[in-house]
């Protein structure tokens, strides 16, 4: 095999792990932007190597991922971002590939916002495992040589991490996803249509909203954390104004979707994702209301929208 032939092959075995090394990035660094470069710098490491000497592609590749990935996590400059109090993570349509794999419930959950959130309270090598292991089902002897450390110090890292996961764990497992879909709706008309006391009622006595505000411009996150403060913001929010369509820059329609395995609501204008609001349901009523309007955190969503086939919208003209 010529050397152009063996540069096509190398290419494509790297090709067909794409997905699962963008997937397990994701997981790790709760960015699709920044989950892409990752791959693509271990594209790189992948082309600069002498290929010939790696005797388990995947494994190799899992491990120069993972370790790029944990470097990013621990630059300063990340830390300075997540830290300012302005970061959540990027949403991600339903069906999009980055959200594999997803036959087990613990693999669904790892991609939550829910839990992508909690991790980022994680060290960078709990959270490392935590994903490996759960997401990916990797042993701890296989995580100890992609980690460099040793298996017991996996299995505590590991342990820790389930302890924080499991912590701020709100629901009972997963939703019937027609009964979520009828409390969003029953969301959206209550609070478009001003009843609070159906507000509040639709809400857990311990429910929380986190938005990163009006065209996702907030310098810190908005954070209210009673279902009271919850209803009255939602009823502000939702309620459509002139000023607020000039800042979208028209009407926008609202779409039911799910996100990251979660029930949402999208507002969308033309072709294009301009906010989005994600929930998590526990015992038929709403625990977290997430809204991200940043146009760098849905540019992902967006693309995946417009090949999307939508339902009829929930309003046509918001």
């Amino acid at each position: 095999m010529d050397s152009t032939a063996t540069d096509r092959f190398d290419t494509s075995r790297f090709e067909a792990s794409r997905n699962r090394l963008a997937s397990l990035a994701y997981r790790l660094l709760g960015s699709a932007a920044d989950a892409e470069d990752a791959v693509q710098d271990a594209f790189l490491h992948w082309q600069a190597a002498d290929r010939q000497r790696i005797k388990v592609p995947e494994a190799w590749l899992t491990k120069v991922v993972t370790n790029l990935c944990l470097d990013r996590l621990r630059s300063a400059q990340v830390r300075r971002e997540r830290t300012a109090g302005a970061w959540l993570p990027e949403p991600l349509l339903d069906g999009d590939p980055m959200l594999g794999p997803a036959d087990t419930f613990e693999q669904r959950e790892s991609v939550s916002l829910a839990v992508l959130t909690v991790m980022e309270r994680l060290s960078p090598v709990e959270r490392a495992v935590y994903v490996l292991r759960e997401a990916f089902s990797y042993g701890h002897a296989e995580i100890a040589e992609i980690l460099d450390i040793t298996e017991s110090a996996s299995q505590q890292h590991l342990h820790r991490a389930r302890r924080r996961v499991t912590a701020v764990r709100r629901g009972g497992g997963e939703v019937d996803p027609a009964s979520a879909r009828r409390i969003v709706e029953e969301f959206l008309a209550a609070a478009s249509s001003g009843r609070t006391e159906r507000l509040v009622a639709l809400l857990t006595d311990d429910a929380i909203a986190i938005s990163d505000g009006a065209g996702g411009r907030a310098e810190k996150l908005l954070r209210y954390d009673t279902p009271q403060r919850i209803a009255a913001i939602a009823q502000a929010g939702f309620k459509p104004t002139p000023a607020k369509r000039r800042l979208v820059g028209g009407t926008p329609a609202i779409h039911y979707a799910v996100v990251n395995g979660a029930p949402a609501i999208l507002f969308v204008l033309g072709d294009r994702v301009i906010g989005s609001t994600m929930f998590d349901i526990t015992n038929g009523k709403i625990a977290t209301v997430r809204g991200i309007a940043a146009p760098t955190r849905l540019a992902r969503l967006t693309e995946a929208w417009r090949q999307h086939e939508p339902d009829t919208p929930l309003i046509t003209q918001w």
